[in-house]
């Protein structure tokens, strides 16, 4: 618990949300977190990506290209993200430790 103190609200947020959507089940219906959809518009131009994501998590392609076609290049740009706040994360241990 300690560790989690120390890295960034970022970091654990994009970690959380990728084990989040690997682990639910994409074909089931879920509360949407949508402002479009509360505010009753029928079309939204990201709603459907983390179910995308999801069903790529999950080897599902077909389904996630049916989604939303940008589902690939949304887990793309989170796993880079999260690729350089670890490496951030890591240069600043190194600076801390490091004996010269």
């Amino acid at each position: 618990m300690q560790i989690l103190k120390k890295l960034p609200l970022e970091l654990i947020s994009w970690i959380g949300s990728l084990l989040y959507l690997a682990g639910i089940d994409p074909h089931a219906e879920y509360m949407s977190l949508c402002i479009f959809n509360w505010l009753g518009f029928a079309w939204c131009p990201g709603c459907g990506l983390g179910h995308s994501i999801s069903f790529l998590l999950h080897g599902e392609f077909l389904h996630s290209w049916n989604s939303h076609v940008l589902g690939g290049f949304g887990l793309m740009v989170l796993l880079h993200r999260i690729h350089q706040l670890l490496r951030l994360e890591y240069s600043k241990y190194q600076l801390k430790f490091n004996v010269n």
